[in-house]
């Protein structure tokens, strides 16, 4: 049985007001926020389906970020590429210009010393910094550069001369996202860019009778190659030529060893995986693993051939310094070519990845304010009804107010309460 008392239509009254309070403060949060759906019990269906949309929004702008960085990054290394493509271009005409016979051999040592001087600013631009301090031409070795100069005396030379230039290595290639399970390289390493030769390594060692004994992997230009135990050579080449590694391998009729050829002017990198089987090693391609990321391969079991742009700038200075017409005409002129071969070559895959970029891009921002609006659908609240019920709860609390004010006016025993 409920008890009545006087007392009751007071409280009832409170309570239907602050109702009518919490759905004005509802309209206002919605108003305020632009999104009706403060709890999930608003709307289960509409609040499942945003949630999706919105995880979907935040990927195609973190693709659209990618894709951008992706552009300006590629700038920066055209214009790297670009420079060194001019200096390579200025060694070949002074090649063809030491290869004419004309100038004498003091000329021929004066072209000698630019050449010099341009092949250490083919080193300086293989070792460029980008504006976010890393190195361009280094991969995930960021902060590693990829070239270094070791000087000392040459034959002919009147000072010190670049004898060599050590390769320090590039790590692999980092990649972004530009969209769902898409992936684009965003760097070419120094051992890709500054080469000129393809690469052959060749191993004396006679593999016949060679057998895997322990389940491992081995990698090649970053791409790793699974092997089993009981594989022979013939089945390791042919692992190797169905990899995804830009290198082509057989038998070496010879020696019966394994020969590695790479498909394009770039360093070859190879080492055995972290455990299990060290084929490379066995088969005397390398010496162990690299240390420093440099090159470690087994020159006492191996031979190796292809050079560097920089091996093909110190022959042609020798020559020079030489005054050997015969080898710059020939070899000097062809080794230029081959690295500017290389170098367009690199310049014109660095415009498809540009283009690539681009068109997804163009393509993230058409689907961006789909998705938004496909959002807002959902989610977002529509601000004319929202005015609307926001004008009419207030005006229903205010008469609520002033009705109440009228039917429960306050009596002596409300202040002796």
């Amino acid at each position: 049985m409920r008890r009545i008392s006087s007392d009751m239509a007071n409280t009832d009254t409170q309570f239907y007001l602050r109702r009518q309070e919490e759905r004005l403060a509802k309209v206002q949060s919605q108003i305020s926020s632009g999104n009706r759906i403060q709890e999930l019990r608003d709307d289960p269906l509409a609040a499942s389906h945003a949630v999706r949309y919105e995880s979907y929004l935040a990927r195609l702008e973190r693709f659209e970020k990618n894709t951008q960085y992706a552009q300006k990054h590629y700038d920066v290394v055209y214009a790297y590429m670009n420079e060194a493509i001019n200096v390579m271009h200025r060694v070949r005409e002074l090649s063809v210009q030491g290869a004419n016979g004309t100038y004498t051999a003091e000329d021929q040592k004066l072209m000698g010393v630019e050449v010099n001087e341009l092949l250490k600013e083919l080193v300086a631009l293989s070792n460029s910094v980008g504006p976010d301090g890393k190195q361009i031409f280094a991969g995930d070795k960021a902060f590693t550069e990829p070239f270094r100069i070791v000087e000392g005396t040459t034959a002919g030379g009147s000072e010190s001369m670049v004898v060599r230039v050590e390769y320090r290595g590039a790590g692999a290639s980092r990649r972004t996202e530009i969209s769902d399970r898409a992936f684009i390289d965003l760097d070419i390493g120094g051992g890709e860019a500054f080469w000129a030769e393809r690469m052959q390594i060749f191993s004396t060692v006679n593999a016949s009778n060679y057998r895997v004994n322990t389940a491992g992997s081995f990698f090649i230009d970053g791409a790793e190659i699974q092997v089993n135990p009981g594989d022979t050579l013939p089945a390791i080449v042919a692992k190797i030529n169905d990899s995804a590694a830009p290198v082509r391998a057989y038998i070496d009729p010879e020696t019966r060893g394994l020969a590695l050829e790479g498909s394009s002017p770039h360093l070859i990198r190879a080492e055995d995986g972290p455990q299990g089987a060290t084929v490379l090693k066995d088969l005397g391609i390398i010496r162990g693993n690299m240390e420093n990321n440099a090159p470690n391969w087994d020159t006492t079991r191996s031979r190796v051939s292809g050079g560097s742009m920089f091996d093909m700038l110190i022959r042609l200075r020798d020559a020079m310094f030489r005054g050997d017409y015969d080898f710059i005409g020939s070899q000097g002129i062809a080794g230029m070519d081959l690295a500017i071969n290389n170098l367009t070559t690199r310049i014109a895959d660095i415009g498809s990845r540009q283009e690539r970029v681009e068109m997804v891009w163009q393509r993230l921002n058409r689907e961006i304010p789909d998705v938004t609006a496909q959002l807002a659908r959902e989610a977002s609240v529509n601000m004319a009804d929202a005015a609307t019920d926001l004008r009419m709860l207030d005006f229903a609390h205010r008469a609520s107010l002033q009705t109440a004010a009228r039917i429960l006016p306050p009596t002596l025993l409300d202040f002796l309460r």
